[in-house]
């Protein structure tokens, strides 16, 4: 697949290989993309376990990275692609940053922010849903059966 067919899929199944990357680490299986333009500017999956930190959410990391990279703690003129809808953790990080756009995989029912506070995020950031969601939710629910065993 190539940049130019869909940027958004491109981008996506970056955070696709991310994920799985985590879950070969026995990590949630999310991962997470900043791209400002048409560059990836950082690039993150779950560390929770591995940084024995609740907090260390793909986002999060992903966020802390593209403010690295950028110079500045304002994300404005970038997209996060995220495997998994955020929590409101990352969600609100995500409106502190002033991403502009959103675009995630997976819905998650239980602990997404759309469910506690769906008002959330800058009413002005784009937010698109669902973007490879089979997949994203083929790999968590994967990852929890094998839990489960």
């Amino acid at each position: 697949m190539s940049i130019f067919d869909n940027p958004d899929e491109f981008y996506m199944r970056e955070a696709l290989r991310l994920a799985r990357l985590a879950y070969d680490d026995d990590e949630i299986p999310v991962g997470a993309v900043v791209v400002c333009g048409d560059t990836v500017i950082a690039r993150a999956y779950n560390q929770t376990e591995r940084l024995s930190d609740v907090t260390a959410h793909a986002e999060m990391l992903a966020i802390t990275a593209a403010a690295n990279a950028l110079g500045a703690k304002y994300l404005t003129g970038c997209t996060l692609y995220v495997t998994l809808e955020p929590c409101p953790m990352c969600a609100a990080a995500a409106a502190w940053a002033q991403l502009p756009r959103i675009v995630y995989g997976a819905a998650d029912p239980k602990r997404g922010y759309s469910r506690f506070s769906p008002t959330l995020l800058h009413p002005r950031t784009e937010v698109v849903q669902g973007l490879l969601a089979d997949e994203s939710e083929a790999l968590l629910k994967d990852f929890f059966k094998n839990k489960r065993i």
